[in-house]
């Protein structure tokens, strides 16, 4: 068996030990005889499973207790639906601060549900290359909560900074404004101060597991502060009640979410160490590219992704050549998203540093023959 080094933006790679150990319990879980995927979800022993990556996922992110820890469906962009409906039920208007094409999304939905969400600050005007600063931050009058993505994965555009002061943003009249984020490709990436947040969540399929599952963590004063026109499936409130069950759950990728919360704990040492790891991996391939005169990257330094590195051949006409030798170096998915073109190399914490040193030297080697 031949494992090739994958860049892909998600589904993403998972951890080999984490791909090994559910090989070994596929057929039969800790000698019970059946697989995971075939188990009750009410059974005590999948509800361990369950509350177990819990517990995990909690010790590393330190979440306090006044926080809910939901294992919901629909991914990422259920939940440009779901917010709003949990956090308008009070009135006021969604605001949003707008750096790509995910959160332009989130407000399209925003938008389409309730009518009006108002663009608190943008980063269009320079063509999403750097994240607006702090202070250009507008809140509206009657800003319900302040939604932002906090890395684009199709631009590579990350913030360097959380929006709002440590004692949280403020409208005019001095009411708190939660703060929600879309950290579905950046989350677990390093260390992370959960109580500067309403709502945080995240898509399954780059750090945390398989696509069909998202995490949301969500602060207990605003679970209810929802619509009462809400589908009952989207309700933050009810999932909590519910243990993340009200109906049967996406019970194997919780299970392989758990057995990464594991490998992350256990494996590499916490968050401490998995976001010095990536900042050594993004370190190595931004370095390389701004060596370069063959390749390039738009974005502003201190707004680069360490999750997803977009860059371009200064020929567009050698792309194709570069997408297939890499394939052939067993460099996988690397080819950029179909709305920017290009190249992009996610590197999720499952990527290992081999996988970037051997980018780095076939970008070199392709730079010298084809340059």
């Amino acid at each position: 068996m031949t494992r090739h080094f994958n860049f892909c933006a998600g589904p993403a790679a998972l951890p080999e030990a984490v791909l090994a150990r559910a090989r070994d319990e596929l057929l039969d879980y800790r000698g019970l005889g059946l697989s995971v995927m075939e188990m009750s979800h009410r059974s005590s022993d999948y509800v361990a499973i369950a509350e177990r990556a819990e517990c995990d996922l909690r010790e590393l992110l330190a979440i306090p207790d006044n926080y809910r820890v939901l294992f919901t469906q629909g991914g990422a962009t259920q939940q440009f639906a779901a917010l709003p409906y949990n956090l308008l039920g009070a009135g006021g208007t969604a605001n949003f601060v707008q750096t790509g094409i995910w959160g332009a999304k989130a407000i399209k939905e925003a938008r389409h549900l309730f009518g009006h969400a108002v663009v608190a600050a943008s980063s269009e005007a320079n063509g999403h290359t750097a994240v607006p600063r702090q202070s250009d931050i507008e809140l509206s009058e009657d800003a319900a909560y302040l939604h932002y993505t906090a890395n684009e994965t199709i631009g590579g555009l990350e913030f360097d900074y959380i929006p709002g002061a440590a004692e949280g943003l403020r409208r005019r009249d001095g009411a708190e404004v939660p703060l929600a984020c879309d950290m579905s490709s950046s989350i677990l990436s390093g260390p992370l101060d959960v109580s500067r947040f309403g709502v945080i969540y995240a898509g399954a399929q780059k750090n945390i597991g398989p696509a069909g599952l998202v995490v949301a963590i969500v602060r207990d004063d605003l679970l209810d502060r929802a619509r009462a026109d809400m589908p009952s499936l989207f309700s933050y409130r009810a999932l909590a009640e519910a243990g993340s069950m009200i109906n049967t759950p996406a019970t194997y990728s919780w299970y392989l979410a758990g057995l990464v919360f594991e490998w992350l704990k256990d494996d590499i040492g916490g968050l401490d160490a998995m976001g010095a790891i990536n900042d050594r991996k993004a370190a190595k391939l931004y370095a390389a590219i701004d060596a370069s005169e063959f390749y390039s990257n738009p974005i502003a330094p201190g707004n680069r992704s360490r999750m997803n590195v977009p860059f371009v051949l200064a020929d567009s006409r050698l792309d194709e050549a570069f997408l297939a030798e890499s394939e052939e170096a067993g460099l996988l998915n690397l080819k950029g998203h179909r709305s920017v073109g290009g190249m992009r190399a996610s590197l999720y914490n499952a990527v290992p540093e081999a996988a970037v040193d051997a980018l780095v030297d076939f970008m070199a080697d392709f730079e010298k023959r084809r340059g």
